[in-house]
């Protein structure tokens, strides 16, 4: 992604004279160093009873790569009395494509109620608070039988710095809604960092509920990463330092993915572009009660026909068997 970005004349003399100067070993740990690591994630898990890594596509030049994404907002959670250490907004498969041409994102809503090993059935999200990032890509892993090959955690912090830098991400509403300080009148928002991070961060007062809140994450993330493809980001150099420190400062990765890896998938993904990237949810079967606690419960036949064109590195030819979905066209 960085090679493809600094495509502007001036950001390619940089590129090449750093290059010649030992730039690589700058560009990876400029951005790859700035990103922290988390500690001993796979280590404590059984690797023997562990789902075995997904197949490549036939004529594949690599073999995918899969990682767990979760995002919190510590601030909002703070904010509205919660634990920041347990909670977890966002929970998404993201698959590489073997072709390295196509990106699949899968949430799956973190009130969906699954088995969470050793736990019994709760919500996904309990697992997080439970177990940490090891049990919670165990019950992942678990549901949907494909092997994660690694962590990533996104404090919603650095994608907030990004939207200000880009001067604001536009998003569409269906119905007015508010949340903190902030009111989203229905039609296209023009978000600020904070906005979005009220926006992104709300859990009451949508009518769709989890459906609503993943819905929004999803369009955000469709609005950011065309907005600044769309801009001069990735042809100036220094807005392009400016917006990838931000993002690195609010990432950490498992401990077993290396700055030259990390810089390596990324430099091999340098050709896909916001249309590549498809976003799915879990196929799921409607909302209840389990308890006091409004639950999720997904679709499992469908959703089993979901993971397994992912665990074969299907999925992108296949996505129209998944375009009708529980979530509203538009997010609330």
């Amino acid at each position: 992604m960085v090679r493809r970005a600094l495509i502007g004349l001036g950001a390619s003399a940089l590129v090449l004279g750093l290059l010649v100067g030992g730039g690589a070993w700058y560009l990876t740990e400029r951005y790859a160093g700035n990103i922290d690591r988390v500690a001993d994630v796979f280590t404590r898990m059984d690797q023997q009873s562990r789902p075995a890594r997904a197949t490549p596509a036939q004529a594949a030049s690599h073999s995918p790569v899969t990682f767990l994404l979760v995002g919190s907002d510590t601030r909002v959670a703070a904010e509205e009395g919660e634990d920041p250490s347990g909670r977890s907004d966002a929970i998404m498969i993201a698959r590489f494509s073997g072709d390295r041409e196509h990106a699949q994102l899968i949430s799956i809503p973190r009130d969906s109620w699954v088995d969470i090993p050793g736990r019994g059935m709760n919500k996904i999200n309990a697992a997080y608070a439970f177990g940490g990032p090891s049990l919670l890509i165990q019950t992942v892993e678990q549901l949907t039988q494909i092997r994660i090959d690694h962590y990533l955690a996104i404090d919603f912090d650095g994608l907030i710095q990004v939207t200000d830098d880009l001067g604001g991400v536009e998003v569409l509403v269906a119905e007015t809604t508010s949340n903190g300080p902030y009111t989203f009148p229905a039609g296209v928002n023009t978000l600020s960092g904070d906005e979005a991070r009220w926006y992104l961060g709300q859990r009451y007062g949508l009518p769709g509920g989890d459906f609503d809140r993943v819905r929004r994450q999803q369009e955000y993330l469709r609005s950011l990463f065309t907005k600044l493809f769309s801009t001069n980001t990735f042809t100036d150099p220094g807005r392009l330092d400016d917006a990838l420190l931000a993002v690195t400062r609010a990432v950490a990765v498992d401990d077993t993915l290396g700055n030259r890896d990390l810089f390596g998938l990324a430099y091999s993904m340098r050709n896909v572009r916001p249309a590549d990237v498809e976003f799915f949810t879990a196929p799921v079967l409607g909302t209840g009660m389990e308890g006091p606690a409004s639950v999720v419960y997904l679709d499992a036949t469908t959703g089993e026909r979901m993971w397994s064109y992912l665990r074969n590195d299907s999925l992108a030819p296949n996505a129209g068997e998944f375009a009708t979905q529980a979530l509203p066209d538009v997010p609330r």
